[in-house]
């Protein structure tokens, strides 16, 4: 176990691992990148370099020279139990919602399987980081020095903040402590205020080729055909993490979903199939993560509709649906998917106002006829 098993972004790596050597590993840093990129695990796995008990020595041939992290030891052990965040936060949740309706409100989430190493999720159902976990992380780190660990680390894991939030961050980041390092993800760092990009170092993790993941899932994941395979490495758009996890049983049938609201916005509309659709987008968690599902594989259909008309098919995600695109996408305009993608970003805003799902859908599919 080590850095040997994250894959991908070498130079990045190597960087980071080299200022942990020097001993100026940053009190700031910006991990950039697409989605499933790696950057939750490479920030959780530099927190058990930095505080591991039994570190490799660096002559060890896995280690190459730089630091590492043995795996075992408690403090490795414990900042690892926070690597799965979908069922840490979901916990989180759960426990928030045994609650009383005046202590629910006041209760932020947050993940902690290490009393040094605080992960601050986007807070349901806004999916916003708010002010009362950035409260949370300024006490940790002024006024709760590290118990065991050599050095505290909150990782912030969206770069979504309230505007409050973020400017009560800024306070954190103008005079950090010693002893703590900030480390916030982000797949565009443009989220973030000037000011919080400013006082950070930022790291980019790059996209690996579709060839690559290819010949990764074949290795990784032997029960995917072919197809499936090429369908995956495609859709991962390099992200290592989300070519291993991506349930394609699942994007298939939110991608039917989306396909039935661009035949309505493109042919002869049906409003009954798709009533009949988007009446199962509902309220509660479960229609979030539903709808956000919809939401991605319509983005991905309407961006190889646009590579179709741009004259560049090869380069397409939904590689299985290469002849239905270039079909529709005959007599399609620049102007009309810019106006589309528009329209779903709107939708994607109105979720966080919790607006209603289902008649935005619907909203948006009528819009685009």
């Amino acid at each position: 176990m080590g850095f040997q098993d994250f894959l991908g972004n070498a130079a990045t790596v190597t960087h980071l691992r080299e200022s942990i050597r020097a001993g100026r590993f940053p009190h700031s840093l910006i991990l950039a990148g697409p989605r499933g990129a790696g950057k939750y695990t490479l920030a959780l796995m530099l927190a058990q370099a930095v505080n591991c008990l039994e570190p490799p020595g660096i002559d060890s041939p896995q280690t190459g020279g730089l630091p590492d992290f043995c795996g075992r030891c408690a403090n490795c052990v414990r900042i690892a139990g926070a690597a799965n965040l979908e069922e840490r936060v979901a916990e989180a949740v759960a426990a928030r919602e045994e609650l009383r309706e005046t202590d629910k409100r006041e209760t932020r989430i947050l993940v902690e399987t290490h009393p040094d190493v605080l992960v601050i999720p986007p807070d349901p159902p806004q999916l916003l980081i708010k002010l009362g976990q950035v409260r949370q992380a300024i006490h940790a780190a002024y006024y709760r020095p590290p118990i065991e660990a050599r050095r505290a680390f909150t990782i912030f894991t969206a770069s979504a903040f309230m505007k409050e939030a973020a400017n009560s961050l800024l306070k954190l980041l103008e005079e950090p402590p010693e002893h703590t390092t900030l480390v916030l993800l982000t797949e565009n760092p443009q989220e973030l205020l000037p000011t919080i990009r400013s006082r950070a170092v930022t790291h980019r993790l790059g996209a690996l080729a579709p060839a690559e993941l290819e010949a990764l899932l074949a290795a990784r994941r032997p029960q995917l055909k072919p197809g499936q395979r090429a369908l995956a490495a495609r859709l991962a758009e390099g992200a290592v993490g989300r070519a291993l996890t991506l349930d394609l049983d699942a994007y298939a049938a939110s991608r039917q979903d989306a396909i039935v609201i661009l035949r309505n916005a493109l042919r002869e509309p049906d409003y009954s199939q798709l009533f009949r659709t988007t009446e199962t987008y509902r309220a509660g968690a479960e229609g979030q993560g539903k709808t956000l599902n919809l939401l991605r594989a319509l983005g991905s259909l309407l961006e190889d509709l646009l590579l179709t008309v741009a004259g560049t098919p090869q380069l397409i995600r939904n590689v299985d649906l290469a002849a239905e695109l270039a079909a529709t996408a005959q007599g399609l305009t620049v102007e009309w998917i810019d106006a589309a993608a528009r329209a779903l970003a709107q939708v994607e805003q109105g979720m966080r106002r919790n607006l209603l799902r289902s008649l935005s859908l619907d909203a948006m599919a009528v819009s685009l006829s």
